[in-house]
């Protein structure tokens, strides 16, 4: 059994001692933690929070236990039952919120569950916001209220469609040439939330030809539900066998997006965000923000369209700081991880689907001859297994000062740029390792640079 608490939140394996799973006790004591530490930012007058929850089997427990903490708590909870992480992120903004949590394990296996925490703008909290929960909820320095002063609870299902309403609403979005194109696609929605948000949007967008496969929302995940191309085998051979224009996939609370073509191979999921930065870029100047893992492809597709490109630390609330910062018109991270800062700073597949087949539509292009229109670059994801006694930060600090005479990111990690090539070394919070990302023109040139670096770290080693 597994139970990992962070600054973004508690997660873990349903089951087991408390301590050691995700006990019931400790997703009382984290939402607690969680409900009190926004009291005390909004000097304890009434809260609202929204909590919204994916598909998966250990939802409803997790989520009656988190709304009966916070009602106990004295915060009124608006509930929006089976819904995404991006549509709760919205509900926060659109109901005037102070906060919410998203109960999801994103793309994590059936066992697991988390508590995503969100802050009253709608995003995710700081790292010093969640060292704050995090306190509270060692020290249990909770008060509940009495029982004339308990929280009110409020179910509203409206919230997946007030979202898809906002999407199609943008400037971008054109579901004419969306109608137009008579696109067939087939839909992935590894049995959760995704299986009601996805195709809904589609038939919004006017796409008549829609096929659900795993859509039906159980929480009995058909395949692993990270959405990489050794999962999504079922959806190729559905695109093949239905003669389908496009595939779509997403995680299990629909904040990631991939897409697989008209042939079955993979767009790419680090292509998602280089194609709909394209589209977005072609009717809106401006930056745009990756993380420092993500392709290089966006900055090429960026800097065609004259206009800078910014990387950030690693993780969504170092992204979405970068693209204020910025002001950046689009952004988002290499895991199909779509930011629109016009709709929410959040990655949504939902958006990010809307601008995509707006692309596709307008370019008249099949799905793979636009994804063979970008630069075409490989990422090998690699790491070495430490011993706890390793001092991680020194053989970081020895592989930048070797390569000092290259272009070296020290953001995070450290990232060292060769020409269009790149390495990008980063210590894990939770783990003994140093995790390796290279990237090249080709699968043997990737992991031959990545095998490299490898090799220079196992020196410094010995």
């Amino acid at each position: 059994m597994t139970l990992i608490k962070s600054i973004s939140g508690i997660r873990g394996t349903i089951g087991g001692k408390v301590g050691e799973g995700l006990s019931p006790l400790d997703i009382v004591k984290f939402a607690s933690a969680y409900g009190t530490w926004l009291q005390e930012e909004n000097n304890a007058k009434k809260l609202t929070l929204v909590v919204g929850r994916d598909a998966r089997i250990s939802g409803s427990i997790v989520n009656s236990l988190v709304i009966a903490s916070l009602r106990s708590l004295g915060i009124n909870v608006i509930d929006l039952g089976l819904s995404t992480t991006p549509t709760v992120e919205m509900a926060v903004m659109m109901e005037k919120a102070h906060g919410g949590i998203i109960i999801t394990a994103s793309h994590n296996p059936k066992e697991w569950n988390a508590l995503k925490l969100l802050n009253g703008k709608g995003e995710f909290i700081s790292g010093a916001e969640g060292e704050r929960v995090l306190d509270i909820a060692e020290r249990e320095a909770f008060h509940f209220a009495d029982v004339d002063s308990l929280g009110k609870l409020t179910q509203n299902n409206e919230y997946i469609q007030k979202h898809i309403d906002a999407v199609l609403g943008l400037p971008y979005v054109d579901t004419k040439a969306i109608a137009e194109a008579d696109f067939s696609i087939i839909v992935d929605a590894v049995n959760s939330t995704g299986g009601i948000a996805v195709p809904l949007l589609l038939d919004a967008l006017g796409v008549k030809k829609v096929t659900g496969i795993h859509c039906e929302p159980t929480g009995v995940f058909a395949h692993n539900p990270e959405p990489l191309p050794a999962h999504l085998k079922d959806l190729s051979q559905a695109i093949i066998e239905h003669g389908a224009d496009l595939g779509i996939t997403v995680d299990p609370d629909v904040d990631r997006l991939a897409m697989v073509c008209e042939d079955g191979t993979m767009f790419g999921e680090e292509y998602t965000l280089v194609a709909v930065a394209d589209y977005v870029l072609s009717k809106k100047g401006g930056a745009t923000v990756s993380n420092l893992s993500s392709t290089r492809a966006l900055r090429d597709v960026t800097e065609k369209h004259g206009h800078q490109y910014y990387a950030s630390a690693v993780g969504e609330v170092n992204v979405v700081e970068k693209m204020k910062a910025v002001n950046a018109v689009i952004g988002g991270e290499g895991n199909g991880g779509v930011i629109l800062p016009e709709l929410h700073y959040g990655r949504d597949a939902l958006v990010g689907i809307a601008l995509f087949l707006t692309h596709l539509a307008n370019t008249k292009l099949k799905a793979t001859e636009l994804r063979d229109s970008y630069p075409k670059y490989t990422i090998s994801k690699n790491k070495i297994q430490l011993t706890p006694e390793t001092n991680v930060d020194q053989i970081l600090v020895k592989m930048a000062d070797k390569y000092s005479k290259q272009e070296v990111d020290s953001t995070d990690g450290v990232k060292i740029y060769f020409e269009k090539e790149w390495v990008h070394l980063r210590k894990s919070n939770t783990e003994p390792i140093i995790r390796i990302y290279a990237e090249s023109e080709n699968d043997v040139k990737a992991d031959q640079l990545a095998k490299n670096i490898m090799a220079e770290i196992e020196t410094i080693l010995s």
